[in-house]
């Protein structure tokens, strides 16, 4: 054999190890995405299921962190294709792709027969946005859905992306899910018209099968992430998604030092120490040594992890202070300051969260709680019979199981999704 026989002879074996190696990892995916796929049985079928277009070629699903966009995922591939390898899961936690790129995947994975790459936690990939788009130019075959953080900004801040990827947004159970859970029942959803038109027939038809108020404080302590059905602490679980919440989905995403990272979870506490109420910026800045301007911008980035939510009055958003900042769910209330929870701030974050999906909501007006998408003035209240009535508000009764005219339990705005 010459030199240039022996040459090739090496490049052919060593091209023979690459492609045996591909195989091998392809293989190894697809084992990890048939025992996840095999071992994935989702308490609450999602509606959001439903409500995605799944024949668009780009798929954005954002959430917070433990709302279960993992579970949601693994969920479509056992309903839409079982067993099929025409489909794959991959976690970007895989350190194979430190050494590899999306791109390079896709492609193995279309000469493997795939059509549909559910890619999880795409944000841990750096220069992810870019790839995806060179994907969807190069593999007009290929599907591609991916999950990321609420904290991605897909439409507003990713030019790579706009235009192609449709984006969706996962949510934490609603009472009406954590309801069915816990009850066995099939409840539907209502739109904030059906309730405010029809809310006395509603409730008695959910009161024929079942009290909501006997789960109701069970859902505003641990009922809003699905992470409550582990058998672990529900609180101190919680605590560390929070923390992971800070750690990666902030600092990763929003690229800021880790040794910022203190400060962001001290401003985090003191808010939530505050109660809802409108923040004192310069005495935050000075608690957590730094400027107002980085005071505000940190609390954007809170509201973007789904942390708190801000509100102002009409006509009025950020860069603006608002006029009240709010945890964005009672179970973070309970988990990160449970000695002062009051019943009508835990009242008032149920009412904002539950309504925060398909409403806008604003500071009330004297007397009211919430102006809701500009035209519906509430009013939230802990005691019914306290209540003295005006009928061009609408009341939102705690431990009410049933309303009267413009007086509607608090409970069934948990069944707006």
């Amino acid at each position: 054999m010459n030199i240039l026989q022996s040459l090739l002879c090496k490049v052919d074996n060593y091209n023979y190890l690459c492609l045996d190696n591909k195989r091998m990892f392809m293989e190894a995916f697809y084992r990890t995405h048939s025992y996840l796929v095999e071992h994935t049985n989702a308490s609450v079928r999602r509606d959001l299921m439903d409500e995605i277009d799944w024949n668009d070629r780009l798929i954005g699903i954002k959430g917070t962190r433990g709302v279960g966009k993992t579970t949601f995922l693994l969920q479509y591939a056992k309903e839409r294709f079982g067993t099929d390898r025409s489909c794959l899961f991959i976690n970007m936690n895989n350190f194979y792709f430190s050494g590899h790129t999306i791109i390079e995947f896709a492609e193995e994975f279309l000469k493997n027969g795939g059509k549909v790459l559910l890619i999880d936690q795409v944000f841990k990939y750096p220069n992810w946005s870019h790839e995806l788009r060179i994907c969807h130019d190069r593999f007009p075959g290929l599907k591609i859905v991916f999950t990321g953080s609420s904290v991605m900004r897909l439409k507003e801040e990713n030019t790579e992306l706009s235009g192609i990827v449709k984006s969706y947004n996962l949510r934490g159970f609603s009472f009406r899910e954590f309801l069915n859970l816990q009850t066995g029942n099939n409840f539907p959803s209502y739109s904030l018209e059906d309730i405010l038109s029809n809310h006395e027939q509603i409730a008695k038809t959910v009161l024929s099968k079942v009290r909501p108020t006997d789960y109701f404080q069970d859902y505003l302590h641990h009922g809003f992430y699905p992470f409550f059905l582990e058998k672990r602490n529900f609180s101190e679980n919680l605590l560390k998604t929070m923390n992971m919440m800070v750690e990666v989905d902030i600092l990763l995403i929003k690229q800021i030092e880790l040794k910022y990272l203190s400060k962001i979870k001290k401003l985090l506490y003191l808010l939530a120490v505050d109660g809802p109420s409108a923040p004192n910026v310069s005495h935050l800045a000075t608690e957590i040594e730094t400027s107002r301007a980085t005071v505000m911008n940190y609390i954007k980035y809170l509201a973007d992890a789904r942390l708190i939510n801000m509100v102002y009055p009409k006509g009025e958003s950020f860069p603006k202070k608002p006029s009240k900042i709010m945890m964005h769910n009672t179970n973070l209330m309970y988990s990160i300051y449970p000695v002062k929870v009051e019943e009508q701030d835990v009242a008032e974050t149920f009412f904002l969260n539950t309504l925060y999906k398909d409403h806008v909501l604003n500071k009330g007006e004297k007397g009211t709680s919430f102006l809701v998408d500009e035209k519906i003035p509430f009013k939230i209240c802990t005691d019914g019979f306290k209540v003295k009535n005006n009928p061009a508000i609408t009341y939102a009764i705690h431990r009410a199981e049933i309303g009267r005219g413009n007086q509607i339990p608090l409970w069934l705005f948990g069944f707006l999704y």
